[in-house]
């Protein structure tokens, strides 16, 4: 039996990897209890966890929430089918559809379209119920910031 080690990720793999890395470094997301995962070229999900820390008053979470997952995994889709530049959101539209309460929900994330200079990417919130909470159309664009030199940032 050999016990030999996977060899580390190379090509996509190591951008998806790396683009996970940048998720977890970035000193927003010390604020929630989420994982990115880029899932396949275009494809992403953010498994995070709501509780009352991100409630309104009425009891619900706040729309700040929804708008900041439902871009990142939008975002984290299109940036995913760029391994040169980092990404920035030029317009995001939200459409609310059900409060969401406390527990674990998963957003979704899927590139649409553009694949030089602008990306279109969907994504949606879900529920522990199965049940759609919210979705949402970003547009992004190439930056000058060069992905390797963000804090992060580091493809195998």
């Amino acid at each position: 039996m050999s016990s030999a080690a996977a060899p580390p990720p190379s090509g996509e793999q190591a951008h998806f990897r790396a683009l996970e890395s940048l998720y977890a470094a970035a000193p927003i997301n010390r604020l929630f209890d989420s994982r990115l995962e880029i899932l396949s070229a275009g494809v992403a999900r953010i498994g995070f966890t709501v509780d009352s820390r991100y409630n309104h008053a009425a009891g619900a979470a706040h729309g700040t929430l929804y708008f900041k997952m439902l871009d990142d995994v939008a975002f984290y889709a299109a940036n995913s089918l760029v391994s040169d530049r980092f990404l920035l959101t030029t317009a995001f539209n939200l459409l609310f559809t059900r409060p969401l309460r406390d527990g674990p929900v998963v957003a979704e994330g899927r590139w649409i379209s553009g694949y030089r200079r602008v990306f279109v990417a969907e994504a949606r919130l879900v529920d522990a119920d199965g049940e759609e909470a919210a979705r949402g159309t970003g547009t992004f664009m190439r930056s000058r910031f060069p992905l390797a030199t963000l804090p992060g940032y580091h493809p195998a």
